[in-house]
């Protein structure tokens, strides 16, 4: 997909250092915004693929046609649902490097790192 979008705009601004967010709390839990809306996503990515099969209007023509239209509706068509929730993804996962290079920048460290870090000092507290 990988079209010009502000998304890819503003990921391009981050990379660039020109962009970032300037506060390490908000860049991390915006980063873990984006991991949950990106697994959201994937699970209804996982939906629209079992609507791109829809059957059962009969076998005459008109049944075979609204077949079709279901079909496009569910994929191979710029808007259909497919090629939406991809566009969405796409846009999440821009977002969620754009808030880890303000992580990084703010923190000096990635925030995977950070992350695994967290989760320890939590496990011995």
């Amino acid at each position: 997909m990988s079209e010009n979008t502000a998304y890819s705009a503003l990921l391009a601004q981050a990379k660039a250092g020109e962009v970032y967010l300037n506060d390490e709390a908000a860049a991390f839990h915006m980063f873990k915004a984006c991991d949950d809306r990106l697994a959201d996503l994937q699970e209804i990515l996982v939906v629209t693929r079992r609507v791109q099969s829809v059957t059962g209007f009969g076998d005459f023509q008109i049944g075979k046609d609204l077949e079709k239209k279901f079909l496009l509706q569910a994929t191979g068509d710029q808007n259909s649902i497919d090629a939406v929730v991809r566009k969405d993804i796409e846009a999440v996962q821009q977002l969620r490097e754009v808030f880890s290079i303000s992580f990084k920048r703010i923190a000096g460290k990635d925030i995977e790192n950070a992350n695994a870090l967290d989760y320890a000092t939590g496990q011995v507290s």
